[in-house]
């Protein structure tokens, strides 16, 4: 692990400099070390690489072939593989021989750190206060506090990579009590199980690990579960391969072409799908209830197109009171239970430290990251770049870790001005659009009348992914 306190001076200008190291940063700084005339450099504030570790169940794969590693899609030669790992771990027979090419999850986090174990491009401990713009060097400055004190790195670019952070609905928001996102699962286990009941609430893959882990212990522990989802059942993310061929350059392009509103449309209806559940997860849920019941009745409750509408921690009762209403029935009840787990997704992180170059900073009419299409946000043309944080312009593509390497490469592309790595623009049996189709009046007009306009072509077009949204490391 590469831990240099030294400080970054003025003289010292480097190409680019990555602001967080997660998945796709760390992918970056991989790709970007044998490039010679690349000098950059990575910052976070963590003492080393961590990837979910609240979320590290002992049987809980990747949701991505091993290919969809930091490197392969983009360099399958590079030293910084996922096989290259295998290798030197003297696991690539035993993987090889276990014929499964999703890696379990502790694997691909041991991979990544032994990959930044490998890089002297990493700064740990570093926290990124501020970044700012001198036009007359143009050249941006990167603020970075440490335990021995300030430091400050010259760039001409900035990568940010600070990925996501654990979202909560206004109706559990702030509550007191043992309540746990399932981010910190692990952490809070024993004690969750300590408590004589025990509720989960949400509907994609993090919430089904934990029911089932919850399940696993759940004649032993004497507590009650609840799984209550808002979903109208429990939806299986679809990894049929035409499908999938939406994760691919063809489709982002079409995506980031079409109007801001169809996009925003597109984009609820997609992530009901694409973060749903894994059909074999959803089996081993059932087949775990049925194996349990063979001793009788199992003490839990799956709860279905139900939201949490209120919910207040009451001490005197060592119980929260949650309001649920179902939305089919549109009928409300009390429920009251012990600990609650909030399986309830990401969202993107604000950065406070653009505030400097916030005028810089291109946004659309949402306040939200106008992404290019090469994925930069600033005014100047291609200086600051973003990862991860673009999905309301790019799709389903961006937080997909098998994108990741060739969003890797069209940036190196980018900040060099040449192809350093090959870029497939068409991966795609399938077509995305109608050529020359002319728009047409939307059917679903604004309440006011007026009618938005679409293509014809992509105004309904299907697209659901099963791929991990990674949550990136934090400035």
């Amino acid at each position: 692990m590469t831990t240099s306190t030294s400080t970054s001076t003025s003289t010292t200008v480097h190409d680019l400099v990555g602001i967080g190291i997660g998945p796709f940063n760390l992918g970056l700084a991989c790709l970007t070390d044998p490039v010679a005339d690349v000098d950059a450099v990575f910052l976070d504030r963590a003492d080393g690489f961590a990837w979910h570790h609240g979320m590290m169940l002992d049987d809980a794969t990747i949701q991505v072939p091993f290919l969809a590693d930091l490197v392969t899609m983009a360099d399958p030669t590079s030293p910084y593989s996922f096989l290259a790992w295998l290798k030197e771990t003297g696991r690539l027979y035993p993987f090889f021989i276990r014929e499964d090419f999703h890696p379990l999850r502790v694997e691909y986090d041991a991979y990544c750190r032994w990959a930044a174990e490998r890089l002297d491009t990493l700064r740990w401990g570093r926290r990124v206060v501020a970044v700012e713009h001198d036009p007359d060097a143009d050249l941006f400055t990167v603020h970075a506090e440490t335990a021995d004190g300030p430091e400050r790195y010259l760039t001409r670019h900035v990568v940010l990579g600070i990925g996501t952070e654990p979202a909560v609905p206004d109706a559990l928001r702030d509550l007191d009590g043992p309540v746990v996102h399932s981010a910190g699962y692990l952490p809070a286990r024993d004690d969750l199980r300590s408590a004589d009941s025990i509720a989960v609430v949400g509907s994609g893959q993090s919430a089904a690990e934990v029911y089932r882990d919850l399940l696993e212990g759940i004649r032993d522990g004497g507590y009650r579960l609840d799984w209550i989802t808002r979903s109208p059942r429990f939806f299986p993310m679809e990894d049929t391969k035409l499908t999938l061929e939406m994760t691919s350059p063809e489709y982002t392009d079409h995506f980031h072409a079409l109007p801001r509103e169809v996009r925003d449309r597109l984009g609820r209806e997609q992530r009901g799908l694409y973060k749903g559940i894994s059909a074999d997860l959803v089996d081993e849920v059932y087949d775990t209830l049925y194996r349990i019941s063979v001793r009788g009745p199992v003490p839990t409750t799956l709860r279905t197109d139900t939201s949490v509408v209120a919910a207040d921690w009451v001490p005197d009762r060592d119980r929260f009171r949650l309001t649920l209403r179902h939305g089919q029935l549109g009928t409300e009840v009390e429920h009251e239970v012990a600990r609650l787990v909030l399986a309830t997704g990401y969202r993107p992180r604000t950065p406070d430290f653009l505030a400097p170059v916030e005028h810089l900073v291109a946004r659309d009419d949402r306040g939200r990251f106008a992404v290019a299409r090469d994925l930069h946000i600033d005014t100047l043309g291609g200086r600051i770049w973003v990862q991860n944080a673009e999905e309301h312009t790019h799709g389903l593509t961006a937080p997909d870790l098998g994108m990741g390497a060739w969003r890797n490469a069209s940036i190196i592309r980018s900040v060099t001005g040449r192809a350093v790595h090959g870029l497939e623009e068409r991966i795609a049996f399938q077509e995305f659009g109608l050529p020359g189709g002319r728009p047409v009046p939307d059917p679903a007009a604004s309440a006011d009348g007026a009618a938005s306009v679409r293509s014809a072509a992509s105004a309904d077009d299907p697209a659901v992914d099963r791929r991990d949204a990674t949550a990136g490391m934090t400035a």
